[in-house]
């Protein structure tokens, strides 16, 4: 018997560019957190921290290295090993960044590193939804002409007859049975008399 997996992992392009992302933002929060906690913000100035509830780093930097790095090195981790909660643990690291990016810019203010890390988030989230088989990439194509999928007037439902007088139901285009229901009056030009 086929032992079951709760996630296919099947994309292992996917799997690796996640990996690979998950392990880049652990480290990456890491070393900002010890920065945070070991050199009071690495020379970010304090005022930054004015009109919030912190007096220095310590606290901001805890929370950088603890939490986002440490969800973030958790689902590389169970990632990699493909554990059943590698996925869940992907998409709440990828939040966790994302949301620490949106309140960092809200606090502090902008800086072109925060859309890297906010890219990050939103491709961690992007490469859980492909591995989950719900966004597929070799799929997505530009929308098709509405006229060749809808069906219209010209799918007619009719009734095949039998040689023994019986009928089929069966639906054909009228094209095919030679039939045309287009309005010529539509076509021609039109005289006020």
């Amino acid at each position: 018997m086929r032992k079951h997996r709760p996630f296919a992992f099947g994309n292992s392009w996917a799997r690796n560019v996640l990996f690979v992302i998950l392990c880049f933002g652990a480290v990456s929060a890491l070393a900002g957190g010890i920065l945070g906690v070991v050199a009071n913000g690495a020379g970010v100035p304090l005022a930054h921290l004015d009109g919030t509830p912190f007096a220095s780093y310590l606290i901001p930097g805890l929370i950088l290295g603890v939490v986002v790095g440490g969800t973030q090195g958790a689902a590389a981790f169970l990632s990699h090993r493909r554990l059943p909660w590698g996925l869940l643990a992907a998409a709440v690291a990828g939040f966790g960044m994302t949301i620490w990016i949106f309140v960092e810019v809200a606090v502090v203010g902008y800086s072109w590193l925060q859309s890297i890390y906010l890219a990050l988030g939103l491709g961690e989230l992007a490469l859980v939804l492909v591995l989950l088989g719900i966004l597929h990439p070799s799929r997505i194509r530009p929308a098709e002409d509405a006229t060749r999928r809808a069906p219209g007037p010209s799918t007619l439902a009719t009734t095949v007859r039998t040689p023994d007088g019986g009928g089929i139901p069966s639906r054909h285009s009228s094209a095919a049975l030679g039939e045309d229901h287009h309005d010529r009056s539509a076509d021609s030009p039109r005289t006020l008399s």
